[in-house]
């Protein structure tokens, strides 16, 4: 099996191509830096190619590797034939290869183990010939088998264990096998009933079947929950004539044989007490893992997308976390992420202290300058925003207000990195805080929570967590060397997801800081402990030092082209100060007057490499999530009882899923804008209309007061 040759096949790209990334990724390059400094080797394939490739090369090795090793097990039992290595080289899943190995697996005792144990194999092979007649009699034949020591009391234990030989052959025989794993998918059924006499959000599927070729991943993992939480009985379901028909023709002779009927009886057994159990399971098996893929696509790029949400730069921002008893935490961070003041307030029930909570949320709005609030959307939150939007228009200064999602922010309060952040605030106060920072920059703030504690998916505790999590820390280290950071203030844990730094290394950085004052430039990095050239030559790119003494390194441009940067300049009669300064408008334009072959040829680099670096220049320390739609912040409230239907409102997508996209509208539960409404067209899946942060306009179809649910449109008005 050639490796290269099937991505290439199955990716549709250039075996050179493949040849050439598989190749770089074997050097332990990582996936940003591949993705970002070797584009003239790969042919510019972006990060979620390049991770995909990866994906499937490792699962390719693995598969090759466990060939490797079913070849010497079957090799070492003497029983290899040009037939089996064949078919173990033509098989395309672990599955398939798993079923040749089978027959030579080492049994633990079933029936027909003991049958053999019992001498009856010759007995199945004479019932498994089928002869026209036999002399003596099949059963005259089987009574010479009959041995008490043995345990073979009657002709009638003689056939059966003769049929338990067949039918153990039958589901042992890895063509039978796939044939009859296909048909089943085919043909079969995917079925629930209730489990329980009592009611449950599974209760759609208390009486439920659908063609399992056609089953929705939402449903599967939906089905496994309930199954999983015993509200569900599920099984699979097929019409044995339909899987059985085509076995039958290939072992049944339809010559008259006495055998026939025992060969039959061997073979319907085989089937229900062998194969149909294990069938099921696999097929279960490979549903959820295909659901499971689905579904961490759409939460990857759910994920992805809210990272990537624009920052709310240089603005003061008053963290607010509603809560009753314990009252509503508060935090006003300043323009850097400062925490600069905290206060604890009980404006909601049981204490209802309007009028001191008013006093205290002014004074800090006055003290510090404060330009938005941030609500956390947990307990409380609505009393907390009717508060907050009457006390604004009390206000003598512009202030807006934004509800932001607490999710995952009770798991980072918690956190030893919360703690070491913050020893002297409690939970609740660091929860304050990281409402208030989440808001002004999502990314640096998320990326401490464990991905799936954000709850940007659908079933995300139902899948295999292992391959979430390596999925998810994808997105983020994609997500953070994306945007690069700065390395005297970014924090230990934003720092662990640049390229080539884990989180040693990471933890040392900071430690070094702290020790010897800020990085004046990125080479000083190599002064790190645990940062050798090669993680230097993965990490440093993705890093920045906005004041240093080389301007190139408050850039994307990596260290290694530093030398074809300066020649650019040079070329058109600039310096590093006029970097520093942006004069460079005219540099796109004189690139474009010389020709980028020539340029590239007279600098030594790829023409993506020129563009690159064309692009830093002229943007030096610029963000690329400074193009995005910045949050949408408001000064009124409106309630769930305001919403009426046709009334247009605009909002922004929170979660992206399957069946639809959920909306914040500014009421306290998100509406949801089902796949069929999302827009005026057929839409395969809601990802290809709307990605979390999108600000979007949205027609109100309906509203359910007592169940709390919103239901929008965004197709235009007929």
């Amino acid at each position: 099996m050639n490796i290269n040759e099937i991505l290439a096949k199955e990716l549709n790209l250039n075996p050179d191509q493949v040849e050439k990334t598989v190749a770089l990724i074997d050097e332990g390059n990582t996936i940003p830096f591949i993705a970002r400094y070797r584009k003239e080797v790969t042919g510019s394939l972006d990060d979620t190619v390049l991770r995909e490739l990866n994906d499937r090369l490792t699962f390719l090795r693995n598969l090759e590797k466990r060939k490797q090793e079913v070849f010497d097990l079957i090799s070492a039992q003497e029983k290899m034939t040009p037939e089996i290595q064949a078919a173990i080289e033509a098989a395309k899943t672990v599955t398939e290869v798993e079923d040749i190995y089978r027959p030579f697996r080492p049994h633990r005792k079933t029936r027909a183990s003991v049958a053999r144990e019992k001498g009856l194999e010759p007995l199945a092979e004479l019932l498994m010939a089928q002869e026209k007649s036999y002399e003596p009699s099949i059963e005259e034949q089987a009574a010479t088998y009959i041995d008490e020591e043995k345990g073979v009391a009657s002709v009638e234990e003689a056939l059966q264990g003769a049929r338990d030989i067949i039918a153990e052959d039958i589901s042992d025989n890895a063509e039978y096998r796939k044939e009859l794993r296909a048909l089943t998918f085919d043909y079969g059924t995917l079925s629930a009933r209730a489990a329980k006499d009592e009611d449950s959000v599974y209760a759609q599927y208390y009486d439920y079947s659908e063609a399992l070729k056609k089953v929705a991943p939402h449903r599967v993992l939906a089905l496994n929950r309930g199954e999983k939480e015993e509200f569900l009985k599920v099984d699979i379901s097929v019409d044995e004539e339909v899987v059985l028909r085509g076995l039958r023709q290939k072992l049944l002779k339809g010559n008259g044989s006495p055998a026939t009927e025992h060969v039959a009886v061997a073979l319907t057994d085989g089937y229900e007490r062998l194969i149909a159990p294990s069938i099921e399971r696999e097929i279960r098996n490979d549903i959820f893992d295909n659901a499971c893929e689905g579904a961490i696509k759409v939460f990857a790029d759910n994920l992805s997308h809210l990272l990537m949400q624009s920052p709310l730069k240089g603005k003061t921002v008053l963290g607010f976390d509603p809560g009753y008893a314990h009252g509503c935490k508060l935090a006003v961070v300043d323009r850097t992420g400062k925490v600069v003041d905290t206060a604890v307030i009980y404006p909601v029930k049981p204490r209802e202290d309007i009028v001191r909570s008013k006093a205290t949320v002014k004074r800090l709005v006055e003290r510090h300058n404060v330009d938005v609030i941030a609500i956390g959307n947990g307990t409380a939150s609505k009393e907390s925003e009717i508060f907050i939007a009457g006390l604004l228009k009390e206000l003598d200064r512009d202030v807006k207000y934004i509800v932001v999602s607490e999710a995952g922010a009770s798991i980072y309060s918690a956190s030893k990195l919360a703690a070491e952040e913050f020893p002297e605030f409690d939970v609740m106060q660091r929860s304050a805080v990281s409402i208030a920072r989440r808001l002004q920059d999502p990314l640096a703030e998320l990326i401490k929570i464990d991905p799936k504690g954000i709850g940007v998916g659908q079933y995300q505790h139902d899948m295999k967590q292992a391959r979430l999590d390596e999925a998810l820390g994808g997105v983020v280290e994609d997500c953070v060397n994306a945007v690069g950071v700065d390395i005297n203030t970014a924090s230990y844990s934003l720092l662990s997801y640049i390229s080539g730094i884990n989180l040693a290394s990471a933890k040392n950085i900071v430690k070094y800081r702290e020790e010897n004052g800020e990085f004046s430039e990125r080479s000083q990095l190599l002064n790190v402990p645990r940062i050798g050239a090669k993680a230097y030559e993965q990490a440093a790119g993705f890093l920045r030092v906005p004041d240093g003494k080389e301007i190139f390194d408050n850039t994307g441009v990596h260290p290694e082209s530093y030398d074809a940067a300066e020649q650019l300049l040079s070329r058109f009669g600039y310096t590093k100060e006029d970097v520093r300064a942006g004069n460079l408008r005219e540099l796109g334009e004189k690139v474009k007057s010389v020709g980028s072959k020539a340029l590239c040829a007279e600098l030594g680099i790829g023409e993506p490499t020129l563009n690159d670096i064309v692009s830093e220049l002229l943007k030096p320390g610029r963000d690329i999530r400074d193009t995005l739609p910045p949050p949408v912040l408001r000064d009124d409230i409106l309630s769930l009882e305001d919403l009426k239907p046709d009334m247009e409102l605009t909002g922004t997508v929170r979660n992206v899923i399957d069946f639809g996209a959920f909306v914040d509208i500014g009421v306290h539960q998100d509406g949801l804008v089902h796949i069929s409404q999302l827009a005026d067209k057929f839409v395969k899946h809601p990802s290809e209309v709307v990605k979390v942060g999108d600000v979007v306009k949205v027609r109100v179809l309906s509203v359910d007061i007592p169940k709390k649910r919103i239901s929008l449109t965004m197709r235009k008005k007929s």
